[in-house]
């Protein structure tokens, strides 16, 4: 006997066994369908037809019985492809399984035909034995209700249903096929559950459905799901479709979502991905391309919203880059583009014609009144349907005129992005072969944009596009053999590098291009334009009067003059590179040319005529150049205008620049005669447009010339113009010019001219005039009015001089009077200083009486300086004062100072360790600092010993400077009486 691997099996042997379930099997046709143990089961069913759990239970109960029977079973004796083909019933037990089970379920719906969890029940067993075992996935975390369409779909792709030993689908195409008829049946009573549809349409994504239901039927079994159930359970049936399709692909994957996007456009940009893979078979770029030129342009309107989140111009970047990779399926051809782009320009000038005449205002001789326009479609919602266009058309297989695209929708809309679309465009006429195009692409966008980060982007497009082709050629030389198409491809790579030299050569022109054009009125690009000339005179020549005919004076940025005047030198000179002849006729043509020019400053008006005058002057035409001031200085009749007006022209507020009256002066103290330039000063004066220089140098020329009273008569005019500070240096050197020509001859005028300059002057500028005033009376009048002066002077200058100014006092005093006059000057010192400098003043005045030997009124001073001094910091005046008592006071004395000074520490004391300490040593009951103990103060007991006699000088009263005195800290003892040490003691034998 032949063992069983040796055995062999036909198809026929295989699918001869195939259907089980087809005609249903009944127990007249299928003898071994019922046991005899089973005949109590189906009598108590035929007795009670209308029992569910009956039915329910009989079902369950045969299926653990085949369960655990199939569990001890042993594996079927055949070949493993043959197991494999079979699938689920590979096993007799299995096919007897099935048949048993499938005539419970088929007799159970009979008397239940519209349960639901019968008949899910019986198509996932049934199932089971067709498609294998389900495999269960572990999902992580739940489900979205009602997800976004791309969500879904990805959600949906890790749940998709994978089974186990699927029954091969030609060998049991009848058990596939009645299952398939199992589900219609089913939908023929439940048509309106999404859960059974779902289950059918599930068995059309099993990779081995059969092919004659998986594609046609599959569709039109989906189709049907979304015509029978209602619209809001059609998202869960188009999911599956959409999966559907994608593993079909082709044509069939196409059409489902050209449906599905006419109600959401959601997954458009997911439908041009697919429209490029090549997984769903062939691309479609032409469709793809038109796809995402119709979402840019819609999301560029706000009628689309990217399911990505990608904005208006990703999109557009997006059908750029489709454009690029498939430059040949997607885009015309240069003759086509032509052709194209001269129709649009024609019909674009036709519909200005029209938009013109329909502007002019309607007639009736003989002209139609326009009422309204042609009819406007309508959409469902009543609102108007774009119109068509055949770019994005997908159904139209007119290829797209790029150029007018990019034109449109992209250079027009997105400015800011010209360099990458204009680069785009490039690469699309190279991929396509069209190099001179390609080119000449690169050329218009180096000649549109107007950042220099466009330029740089195109730039280097541009030259890795022509080394490339270099490096092409020189590859396609070495593997030449003909000798006559080397030298042809040598000549023309000759002529390529000679074209990528200059390209090279002209990058800083084309840079200077760009900015020019973004900012026309750029005065320094056009002076940089000048200079990348060199040389080269006709070319500077021409870019200058370019330039001036290009620039808006009232928008141009700063330096405009200079232009105009770099253009006359330029003649002048005789051109850039000095060669030729100067032509001093065209440099004053365009100096006059510059004088009419409106600039935005006055100055920059006032610089022309400047230069101009100043180019006569170094060609020695001095009259020529008194003549050009004279021009520029004219005065108009009315001279009550505003210099800061910038609402008026520059040429009408250019008699009123100082800068030009100073050159016109200046040039005429230089050329001409005296007359003259007294004239233009007097001029400067009558406009009122004089600063406080132009009055020193009138003064100082006419000092100069000799008129002595008239330079005078100049600063009077100076200072009545002028307010302080400004007349403040007027009169210094006024008042130093009178005193230096006059001296004491004219001393009552120099002492009237010092009382007006003192008159207005503010503190802080007239210590240097009152010591003027001072010296004129020391050296010429009276000591006794300069000391007077001094008296004053320390009255009225600012708190800041004061001391200065006493010391100065002192000293003259002291040279005129001798030391006791100084006494009243020092007390007058002390009272009006402020603290700090009045500590400094009563040290001199100590040691002034020191000097006199008055020790008593120097010790009293140190008492009363002492109040302004915290020994913490004026260490130098209590060093001094302890240096004093050493050498001049006694015991009490010294204690005394020792104990101000002690009492001095504690007033300025306002830090919170000391504070605290005090406080701390009050709530432990100790005494306070500042009492009184021998026991722990030893400078305490010193000063209460001292208390026992006759006490030393204490503080001088201080009537204007003296600091309050601090609150003494109270405590529960009864204060010691107050002891008069002024009493006269009388004894009582003398009442």
């Amino acid at each position: 006997m032949p063992s069983v691997a040796q055995k062999t099996y036909s198809f026929e042997d295989l699918s001869s066994q195939f259907p089980l379930v087809y005609p249903i099997p009944q127990p007249k046709t299928h003898p071994d369908l019922i046991a005899l143990k089973d005949l109590n089961r189906e009598e108590d069913l035929l007795r009670n037809p209308d029992s569910f759990r009956a039915w329910w239970s009989a079902i369950q109960s045969t299926k653990d019985s085949f369960t655990a029977q199939l569990k001890v079973e042993k594996p079927a004796d055949l070949p493993e492809e043959v197991q494999e083909l079979l699938g689920p019933l590979a096993s007799p037990l299995a096919r007897r399984y099935l048949q048993r089970t499938t005539y419970l379920y088929e007799s159970a719906l009979q008397n239940f035909p519209t349960s639901f969890k019968l008949w899910k029940a019986y198509l996932e067993f049934r199932m089971s034995f067709v498609l294998g075992k389900l495999i269960i996935k572990k999902r992580a975390g739940g489900k979205k209700k009602f997800p976004e369409m791309k969500d879904a779909l990805e959600e949906e792709q890790d749940d998709l249903e994978e089974w186990d030993t699927c029954l091969d689908p030609v060998v049991g195409w009848k058990e596939w096929k009645a299952l398939i008829a199992t589900f219609e049946r089913c939908l023929m009573w439940l048509p309106n559950l999404p859960r059974i549809w779902l289950m059918y349409l599930s068995i059309f994504t099993n990779p081995k459905c059969p092919a004659v239901v998986s594609i046609t039927h599959a569709r039109h079994t989906f189709d049907r799901a979304l015509r029978t159930l209602p619209p809001s359970l059609h998202f869960r049936i188009w999911v599956r479709y959409l999966l559907w399709a994608e593993r079909k692909g082709g044509e069939t994957m196409v059409s489902v979502y050209r449906r599905y996007l006419t109600i959401d456009p959601s997954l458009s940009e997911r439908f041009s991905a697919l429209l490029l893979s090549e997984s769903v078979g062939e691309p479609r770029p032409l469709e793809a391309a038109k796809l995402l030129l119709s979402l840019a342009r819609k999301a560029a309107r706000g009628e689309y919203t990217s399911a990505e989140g990608k904005s208006p111009l990703q999109l557009l970047n997006d059908f750029t880059d489709v454009v690029e990779k498939y430059a040949e399926d997607v885009g015309m051809d240069v003759e086509d583009t032509d052709e194209s782009n001269a129709a649009i320009a024609k019909k674009e000038a036709e519909d200005e014609a029209t938009a013109q005449s329909a502007a002019e205002p309607a007639s009736v001789g003989g002209k139609l009144i326009r009422i309204a326009g042609p009819p406007v479609s309508l959409g469902p919602d009543g609102k108007p349907l774009p119109v068509y266009d055949e770019d994005e058309d997908l159904l139209n297989p007119k290829k797209l005129n790029i150029e007018q695209i990019i034109k449109k929708d992209g250079l027009e809309m997105y400015k800011d992005q010209a360099g990458p679309l204009w680069t785009g465009l490039a690469t699309y006429w190279i991929k396509r072969g069209d190099f001179d195009r390609g080119r000449e692409t690169f050329e218009k966008g180096i000649k549109n944009v107007v950042t220099q980060r466009d330029f740089n982007q195109i730039f280097e497009a541009y030259s890795e596009f022509e080394d490339s082709l270099i490096n092409a050629m020189m590859d396609g030389l070495e593997e030449e053999d003909d000798d006559d198409d080397k030298a042809e491809l040598e000549e023309d790579m000759d002529r390529r590098m000679k074209e990528f030299e200059e390209l090279t050569d002209r990058r800083p022109f084309l840079l200077n291009d760009v900015l020019i054009r973004r900012n026309p009125n750029d005065v320094q690009e056009w002076e940089k334009r000048v200079a990348l000339y060199g040389d080269d005179d006709e070319k500077v020549a021409a870019t200058y009067t370019k330039a001036i005919e290009t620039i808006n004076p009232r928008k141009a940025t700063p330096n405009l003059h200079r232009l105009y005047i770099n253009f006359a030198k330029f003649y002048e000179e005789g051109g850039a590179s000095g060669q030729a002849e100067p032509d001093l006729d065209s440099a004053r043509r365009i100096l006059e040319k510059a004088t009419k020019v409106n600039f935005k400053q006055v100055e920059d008006l006032a610089e022309i005529w400047c230069e101009w005058a100043e180019m006569e002057l170094r060609h020695d035409n001095y009259d020529e150049a008194i003549r050009v001031m004279q021009r520029g200085t004219a005065v108009p009749k009315n001279t009550k205008v505003n210099y800061h007006d910038h609402s008026l022209s520059a040429q009408a507020r250019l008699f009123k620049s100082l800068k030009l009256w100073s050159f016109y002066v200046d040039l005429e103290e230089a050329i001409d005669t005296v007359e003259a330039t007294k004239a233009v000063y007097d001029k400067i004066l009558e406009l009122r447009i004089a600063n406080a220089q132009i009055i020193v140098n009138y003064a100082a020329f006419l000092e100069e010339n000799k008129y002595f009273e008239e330079s005078f008569k100049v600063y009077e005019r100076g200072v009545e113009l002028f307010t302080f500070p400004v007349s403040f240096e007027i009169w210094n050197i006024y008042l130093s010019k009178f005193v230096k020509r006059y001296a004491g001859s004219k001393l009552e005028r120099a002492r009237d001219l010092f009382e007006q300059a003192l008159e207005k002057c503010p503190p802080k500028s007239c210590k240097s005039i009152f010591l003027m005033y001072a010296k004129l009376e020391e050296d010429y009048g009276l000591a006794k009015r300069a000391m007077a002066i001094y008296d004053r002077a320390t009255k009225v200058i600012e708190d800041g001089d004061k001391f200065d100014m006493f010391i100065v006092y002192i000293a003259k005093a002291t040279a005129n009077f001798g030391l006791p006059a100084t006494r009243p000057i020092y007390e007058r010192a002390i009272e009006v200083l402020p603290d700090k400098q009045t500590a400094e003043m009563c040290l001199r005045f100590a040691a002034l009486e020191r000097k006199l030997g008055e020790i008593d009124r120097a010790r009293a001073i140190y008492a009363h300086a002492s109040q302004f001094c915290d020994p913490r910091v004026n260490q130098k005046f209590w060093s001094e004062w302890n240096n004093f008592e050493i050498e001049t006071g006694s015991e009490d004395t010294f204690r005394e100072m020792l104990r101000i000074r002690r009492s001095v520490q504690a007033q300025f004391n306002t830090e919170a360790s000391y504070l605290a300490a005090q406080a701390i040593a009050a709530s432990e009951g100790n005494k306070p600092a500042s009492q009184d103990d021998d026991d722990y103060d030893p400078m305490a007991a010193a000063e209460k010993q001292a208390n026992g006699g006759a006490k030393g000088p204490a503080f001088v009263a201080a009537t204007k400077t003296a600091l309050p005195k601090p609150q003494e800290t109270s405590t529960p003892q009864a204060s010691a009486p107050v002891v008069n040490t002024d009493e006269i003691q009388i004894s009582d034998e003398e009442d």
